[in-house]
């Protein structure tokens, strides 16, 4: 989501440029008033420090600002967006979805706000209202590869695999290094029944990106159902070596692995072979500390 960008780099400018520095902007007696065009820059200046905190996760603090801010500034789209953005980076979906339905109130041709909200409700599983709102976000700017990706994973999750295909093939149109609109196309042909065409979709994505855990463990697991073991074993062991949640069939379905993948992905894994490689990796995801 687009942030805020100000000329206040920080609260403290602002009080600086009022002359009113915090230990005495407290202090300031009650009978002082401020005009309007103050009042909105203290509140942009707020939601620009807000939008800054987030960045060093200081969720807190910033929260508690911006929702200062769309109190001082409640017809400025860009407030509510950055009060979205950390509503959502803080799991609070209701409260974010809210906040981007305000922003798209006051600006419903910025493509971003519609996007975000397909982002919320895709989220919540709310699959039907996050494809309305992904394709209102596209009529607006329709050569965002990254809204075609999500657009096609929206269509992906609730089987409507042809507008799926369609979607990731057209970000990948528009991006050609776009692996992981790549990756998605092999997942919808091997939904389809469509082996070959999965591999040779998971083994373009490899070109692009030679180190991507998801297709080289999705080439592994279509390869060893073709009977190739050598190959399929090889390409598995460094997917999980590079990151071990993909042994996890809990993490495929969160990313999207359909029923006929998971079902040859769980048989591949409980090989010999492969119960070797998974006790020497983690299959847990990382830890907030832990770098992803």
């Amino acid at each position: 989501m687009k942030l805020l960008r100000l000329i206040f780099p920080s609260l403290a400018a602002l009080s600086l440029t009022l002359g009113l520095a915090p230990s005495v902007r407290a202090q300031m007696p009650h009978t002082a008033t401020l005009d309007f065009d103050q009042l909105q820059e203290i509140g942009l200046a707020i939601a620009q420090e807000a939008a800054q905190r987030t960045q060093f996760q200081q969720y807190d603090i910033a929260l508690q600002q911006v929702e200062l801010a769309t109190q001082l500034v409640p017809n400025d789209f860009r407030v509510w967006a950055v009060a979205a953005d950390i509503y959502l980076r803080t799991d609070k979906l209701d409260d974010g979805i809210k906040a981007l339905n305000v922003a798209r109130k006051l600006e419903p041709k910025d493509p971003a706000i519609h996007l975000a909200l397909g982002t919320a409700y895709f989220r919540k599983k709310d699959y039907a209202t996050a494809t309305q709102n992904y394709e209102a976000g596209l009529k607006l700017k329709p050569d965002s590869p990254g809204a075609l990706f999500d657009l096609g994973n929206a269509y992906y999750v609730t089987g409507r695999l042809g507008e799926a295909l369609s979607s990731f093939q057209k970000a990948v149109d528009l991006g050609d290094k776009f692996w992981e609109a790549t990756n998605n196309i092999g997942l919808v042909h091997y939904e389809q029944g469509k082996r070959d065409q999965a591999i040779a979709a998971w083994k373009r994505a490899l070109s692009i990106n030679n180190k991507a855990a998801e297709p080289q463990l999705a080439l592994a697991v279509a390869l060893y159902a073709q009977g190739d073991r050598k190959q399929s074993l090889r390409l598995a062991e460094t997917a999980l070596k590079t990151d071990g949640q993909y042994g996890d069939v809990k993490f495929l379905r969160e990313q999207l692995w359909g029923d006929r993948l998971v079902k040859d992905t769980e048989i591949f894994l409980a090989t010999p072979q492969m119960k070797s490689v998974l006790a020497q990796v983690d299959t847990s995801p990382p830890s907030p500390s832990r770098p992803q």
